[in-house]
């Protein structure tokens, strides 16, 4: 699947022109994303060297994004059928209807195929609707990677 996501707000805290703190387990989750055989497109309004900024610090962590402000890395304006609208399965952004589920829910929405009705009222094996037990679920999964 592709999967575009936004920057700031989303990925760290909004501090835009800075880079903000991490939001909880963002990295770890896109980590799990990759290793799951998604592709992650950055999907930001930042350019030029703030953009430059933001990809290094994703790839600081081990984030290495498919294509940033794109569909494919070759992509650029002068491209027949060029469009501004990225081609992606699904869209995570702070900007959401509803705002954006924390970074477990996210990851559990996508693995399962859920919604947010699937996930928020009760229609899964097991409802993870206290933070506390995302994020003992993230932990349990990243350590699994790790292994």
């Amino acid at each position: 699947m592709t999967i575009a996501i936004d920057f700031d707000g989303t990925i760290v805290e909004h501090r835009y022109p800075k880079i903000g703190n991490e939001i909880p387990f963002a990295i770890e989750t896109l980590k799990m994303l990759q290793n799951d055989g998604h592709r992650l497109i950055l999907w930001t309004v930042r350019e030029g060297d703030l953009l430059q900024e933001a990809v290094a610090w994703c790839r600081k962590r081990g984030i290495e994004f498919y294509a940033v402000n794109r569909d494919y890395p070759e992509e650029d304006a002068a491209h027949q059928g060029f469009s501004r609208k990225i081609k992606a399965d699904l869209f995570i952004d702070d900007s959401n209807l509803g705002g954006l589920p924390d970074w477990g829910n996210i990851y559990r929405m996508i693995q399962k195929k859920l919604t947010y009705e699937d996930l928020y009222h009760g229609k899964t094996e097991t409802p993870l609707a206290k933070t506390k037990d995302i994020w003992r679920w993230i932990a349990s999964r990243v350590k699994k990677d790790i292994r």
